[in-house]
């Protein structure tokens, strides 16, 4: 390993431990990669199955009509949302415990061996039951390295960052999760143009899968050589463990209500494809699009927010644009039914993805500066984990079953704005915390 990119290197001291915050000098591209390439490749892996779940439906759920294969197929891509909460307790404490690096490369074996499962799993009509089993099992694990991941890379790239820049650095990882979804698109775009319905539906949803795993060794080769932030005098009894969680509970509950806004947008625009499909009538291809665009302007309005957030502090920064989600989701989406064309698809996703990208880069931040270093990880992925597991796991389900209740295709529109108020109150409440040193 390069001497430069040590551990011991005073530029990746924790801050109180080490040069000021201010004088430290800028993360290597190599390091930021680093954090930021597993997160991606985890976000790929787990997002999509809500890419490819009209066909995953088809192969693992058999039922006797399209919408209640489909209901079956997006209540499994639900269940990996369960162990996200597990993954955020465990993994976010043996972070940290026993440092961000090691944590960060256990998510990366543990994603991988959960798609791995799921892109090899023989169909329904080949082994019966156990086929939907053992999707079952490869959701929850995959749900357990998610759970784990946001805490430690959060945790890691604040801690390494210069105080001036946090913002911007942390934005990385959002924007890491918009690339993911990006690249999934492209790759489902292509295998929609190249394969036939029947081909899809026999075994090209299984490709992007594989893709992603080629990019495993890769991933693992950078979270080797990441240098270690977990270092110094150690944190203060009353921050770390337990204890530290019960002092910081209203600070962690008010998180989970930030998350959830969040959440209900990027699961509602990871829906698209899906519902530009079976609600709007669209062809593959332009739903597809919709999801490569929502993905590219997530990971730009991600980047965006996070200068914003260093520049005008984190509430302003992630309290308007959710405020704003509010009032016009609902016009958009009213729109987008009456008119439903390639270009407004194309508008409202971008719309949508924009103002919660923008948001989430200003709270992804913010938390785990709020939380003392004993308890940084393993509060932030709670924070995250139970917020997702909460409401995003649950959204896709919702969402289609409130269109064929109420036989109305904007109702997931409603929603958005609903949480989206909640989640402004709760950032209102969040003190500020751009200029705040990091807490031992």
């Amino acid at each position: 390993m390069n001497p430069s990119l040590t551990p011991t290197t005073p530029a990746f001291q924790p801050q109180g431990t080490g040069p000021s915050a201010a004088s430290r000098p800028r993360i290597p591209t190599g390091i930021v990669a680093a954090t930021v390439a597993g997160n991606a490749l985890e976000f790929y892996d787990f997002v999509t199955y809500a890419f490819f779940a009209v066909y995953i439906g088809k192969t693992f759920f058999p039922a006797s009509t399209p919408l209640n294969s489909l209901l079956l197929s997006v209540a499994v891509f639900g269940v990996g949302f369960f162990a996200r909460p597990l993954g955020g307790v465990l993994i976010g404490a043996f972070a940290d415990r026993a440092g961000r690096r090691p944590a960060m490369l256990l998510t990366i074996a543990l994603i991988t061996v959960g798609t791995l499962g799921l892109a090899l799993t023989p169909s329904y009509a080949s082994i019966g039951l156990a086929a939907p089993s053992i999707v079952v099992l490869c959701r929850l694990v995959q749900g357990l390295a998610l759970g784990g991941e946001v805490g430690p890379a959060s945790a890691f790239l604040i801690e390494a960052a210069p105080e001036r820049q946090r913002g911007l650095y942390a934005s990385w990882q959002l924007a890491s999760q918009g690339a993911a979804a990006c690249v999934a698109g492209l790759v489902g775009l292509a295998m929609n143009s190249l394969l036939t319905v029947e081909q899809m539906t026999a075994w090209g949803w299984r490709v992007p899968f594989l893709v992603g795993l080629l990019l495993v060794p890769l991933a693992v080769y950078l979270r080797r050589r990441m240098p270690e932030t977990l270092h110094g005098t150690p944190s203060r009894a009353e921050n770390c463990g337990k204890a530290g969680l019960v002092k910081y509970r209203r600070l962690i509950v008010l998180a989970i209500l930030v998350v959830l806004g969040g959440t209900v947008s990027t699961y509602v625009i990871n829906f698209m494809t899906t519902y530009a499909i079976t609600t709007l009538k669209l062809s593959p291809g332009i739903a597809l699009s919709a999801t490569v665009i929502g993905g590219f302007v997530t990971m730009v309005c991600a980047l965006l927010g996070g200068w914003l957030s260093d520049r005008f502090g984190r509430k302003t920064t992630m309290l308007w644009p959710r405020v704003l989600a509010a009032i016009v989701t609902v016009p958009a989406f009213m729109l987008l039914v009456e008119q439903p064309t390639a270009g407004m698809l194309l508008g409202v996703s971008s719309l949508l993805a924009a103002l919660t990208a923008i948001s989430g880069a200003g709270s992804i931040v913010a938390i785990p500066e709020l939380l003392p270093r004993g308890i940084r990880a393993t509060g932030m992925s709670i924070a995250y984990a139970v917020g997702v597991s909460l409401f995003g796991g649950t959204t896709q389900l919702l969402i289609t079953w409130m269109i064929a209740a109420t036989g109305n295709p904007a109702a997931p529109a409603w929603y958005v704005a609903a949480t989206s108020v909640v989640t402004a109150l709760a950032m209102f409440a969040l003190p500020e915390s751009r200029h705040r040193a990091l807490e031992d």
